[in-house]
């Protein structure tokens, strides 16, 4: 990965290196320290030194971490600032963004630090006032966020997740809290129990609980309609999307305008509405019959789209993705048992895994199965969900949400739930 600024070049790539070069070195790479000065390289950093040779004074830089919202939290707050006149930067889940162009196509939710200071030193080379960035649990374990001076860090929940990777649920609740134990100014969802924080320039927003940014009151007609407390201050806003976890989504996003910029919530509240959502999102397919593509694929996500739609009969689809945490699996079934109507279980992305032994681990998790219809072919049973389908239901597709393609072994074959569903539609 290259980094270019006005002084320097930068790269952590000893095949990259020559004589022009400074080679940052981290643990990955230091093995190959000896590499980059036989390849011409006249000096060698530590990754801990770079931001010393960069200048990001001009910009600032806000991160959104958390289990389940990241993506529309940080989507929404993008959304808002352009429309209120700033310029701005997006990196994330489904890319690289300046000013509304997308940049870079998907890519890791955080990359690693020289790709996330080259993306900064983009964003300032034309002017962006504003970096938004999501920031995993992954970046946080193997620090690639080392270096960047955060001026807001936003929380948005804890629930289990990458457990394949973090081992226990403890070592994962304490990494996403690493990243609130300084000084920085923070926004925290104070509904979460599993949050820990330092309470210095802290910030709060919630449903349930006194806190800074208060929901007050709210209403689901055609979208929704919500009134958030700021001190005495109460203000409206209304949006086309739904579900109780947008409204976090959107609070968060609220707060986040108000702590860095001068406008007043009046003015932020006032561009909300324009705001649709993130492709893949909770995103409305078609509305007869009701149909609906989302990316939840844990627990606690699934359960917050089903509580959305406690008064539509569900029929959902779903799997679970291979070489990932496996406890989940039954949890999801039980859960979806508990919601749904009718279950119909499929392949996510099986990766190098079996699917059919992944669907037996949901399948352990739902004890009456009278209602599920297993269906390994995606395809196949998202059409048996869209038969099902009548004015009083909602189909829920779940798991995967924009993404194009399915991962089976390590190859990826063309898969858009949402183009399947537009086909069958279109019949």
């Amino acid at each position: 990965m290259l980094l270019i600024t006005k002084e320097n070049k930068f790269t952590d790539n000893t095949n990259e290196v020559n004589e022009e070069f400074i080679f940052v070195k981290n643990d990955s790479n230091k093995k190959f320290e000896q590499n980059a000065i036989n390849n011409g390289c006249k000096q060698v950093i530590e990754s801990s030194d770079l931001i010393n040779f960069v200048d990001f004074s001009s910009i600032k830089i806000v991160g959104i971490t958390g289990t389940n919202g990241k993506t529309t939290t940080a989507a929404a707050i993008y959304s808002f600032l352009l429309d209120l006149g700033y310029r701005v930067a997006l990196q994330g889940t489904r890319g690289f963004f300046i000013n509304e162009k997308r940049v870079e196509e998907y890519s890791l939710t955080t990359p690693v630090q020289l790709a996330n200071f080259s993306h900064i030193q983009d964003a300032i080379n034309v002017n962006c006032e504003f970096f938004i960035m999501e920031v995993s649990s992954h970046a946080l374990a193997q620090n690639r966020i080392e270096g960047i001076k955060f001026d807001l860090k936003i929380h948005t929940n804890i629930t289990q997740d990458h457990l394949d990777y973090h081992n226990t649920i403890e070592e994962y609740i304490n990494i996403k809290n690493s990243f609130f134990t300084d000084d920085c100014k923070k926004l925290i969802n104070k509904d979460d129990k599993l949050v820990r924080f330092n309470k210095k320039n802290a910030y709060t927003y919630a449903l349930d609980v006194p806190s800074t940014y208060k929901v007050q009151a709210y209403s689901f007609i055609e979208g929704m309609s919500v009134a958030v407390q700021n001190i005495e201050n109460t203000v409206n806003f209304s949006s086309s999307m739904m579900g109780i976890f947008n409204i976090y989504n959107l609070t968060a996003a609220l707060g986040a305008v108000d702590l860095i910029t001068n406008k007043s919530l009046e003015e932020i509240c006032e561009v909300i509405d324009g705001f649709a959502g993130v492709s893949g999102r909770m995103e409305i397919i078609s509305n007869d019959p009701l149909i609906i593509v989302d990316f939840a694929h844990t627990p606690d996500g699934m359960k917050e789209v089903y509580e959305s739609f406690n008064h539509k009969d569900i029929i959902t689809v779903f799997g679970a993705g291979g070489d990932r945490d496996r406890s989940k699996r039954a949890i999801m079934g039980r859960i979806a048992s508990t919601y749904a109507k009718h279950i119909i279980i499929t392949s996510d992305n099986p990766r190098f895994e079996d699917p059919d032994l992944i669907i037996e681990d949901i399948l352990k998790g739902i004890n009456n199965k009278s209602n599920v219809i297993v269906d390994i072919n995606r395809a196949q049973a998202i059409k048996k969900a869209m038969s099902l389908a009548n004015s009083k239901s909602v189909v829920l597709v779940l798991g995967k949400g924009d993404e194009t393609h399915q991962i089976i072994y390590d190859k990826k074959f063309p898969l858009e739930d949402k183009k399947i569903i537009l086909e069958e539609l279109n019949k």
